[in-house]
């Protein structure tokens, strides 16, 4: 048996004592600084948010010189503004300022029950730009985008817009009616309403795997990795505004939104696109604009912003800067 003294019983106690008050000091600064950084981070991803009129939190990511002309990217349905990933990186190297927002119940925005139509998409964006005083911006938007800038170029934004590209764009607008008998049959867009409430995680798949890239094309070349980001997109975003932000993207009228832009206007589409055909949007939408330049990309699809990224990004250049 080992007997201790009292003195060296107290010596080792008071030695442990400051040991561990030392140590617990040493925590409680490590805990300090991972508070400060959690704050500083919080600080920074809420300054990343703004609140609509009606009280939705919308997200955007703004990069660049706050000094360089403002691009402002508008995703398609059901995706983020991280599908302008291709554009965004490519423009802030050019110096430009890259902004993209996701529409609300799309993305990391608010995931709320009302207002899934293009006059609270156009209203939600007018909130980013006002917030971000943009000013001689130019207005990039694809596909359900597409309409979403121009209800907003045409609704709030005319002095603060120097230019709008449609790329695969829904105006004038997709569904079929006596008024536009060559758009696409309601049935289509309730069988993707259909596809989405049964199984909207599979839904999502077979639309990136097949028509949206053209992977659904003889001989085309299938990237996983476009799939699947599409997919993680799609299912960040809040099933309801995606059910009903197809009767948005599909029944919304632009015509007289595109008769009342007299911005420059590059309209882009792809011949094969199989979301959005061509022969009932960008033709008609050129017609309707008062200062439009139209140019069709023979068997491009849907998504060539992502799969042609280098060519589209390089005539995206030339008309910006031309």
């Amino acid at each position: 048996m080992i007997l201790l003294s009292t003195a060296s019983t107290r010596r080792d106690m008071m030695t442990a004592t400051l040991g561990l008050a030392t140590a617990t000091a040493a925590v409680s600064t490590v805990s300090a600084k991972t508070r400060n950084v959690a704050a500083a981070t919080d600080d920074q991803h809420a300054g990343s948010y703004i609140t609509s009129k009606d009280g939705t939190e919308i997200f955007y990511k703004d990069w660049g010189s706050k000094s360089a002309q403002p691009i402002v990217f508008h995703h398609g349905w059901p995706l983020s503004g991280d599908d302008w990933d291709a554009q965004m990186l490519f423009f802030l190297g050019k110096g430009f300022r890259v902004i993209a927002h996701d529409r609300r119940g799309h993305g990391r925005s608010a995931q709320v029950s009302d207002g899934h139509d293009m006059d609270h998409y156009a209203a939600d964006v007018a909130a980013v730009v006002e917030h971000l005083g943009l000013v001689n911006a130019v207005h990039i938007g694809h596909s359900t985008g597409g309409g979403e800038a121009a209800r907003y170029v045409a609704r709030h934004g005319k002095e603060r817009v120097s230019k709008l590209v449609l790329i695969g764009a829904v105006p004038p607008v997709m569904v079929k009616s006596e008024a536009n008998p060559g758009g696409l049959p309601i049935e289509v867009f309730d069988g993707f309403r259909s596809a989405l409430a049964a199984n909207r995680s599979q839904f999502y798949l077979d639309v990136a795997g097949g028509p949206f890239f053209g992977f659904n094309r003889d001989g085309a070349k299938r990237s996983e990795a476009m799939i699947q980001n599409w997919w993680r997109q799609g299912m960040t975003g809040a099933a309801n505004a995606h059910y009903l932000g197809i009767k948005a993207f599909s029944e919304t009228d632009f015509t007289e939104d595109l008769k009342l832009i007299d911005a420059p206007t590059l309209v882009l589409h792809g011949d094969d696109d199989q979301v959005v055909p061509v022969a009932d949007s960008a033709p008609l939408s050129a017609k309707l604009l008062k200062n439009a330049t139209l140019k069709i990309y023979k068997g491009f699809p849907h998504g060539m912003a992502t799969t042609h990224a280098d060519i589209i990004n390089d005539d995206l250049l030339q008309f910006i800067t031309g």
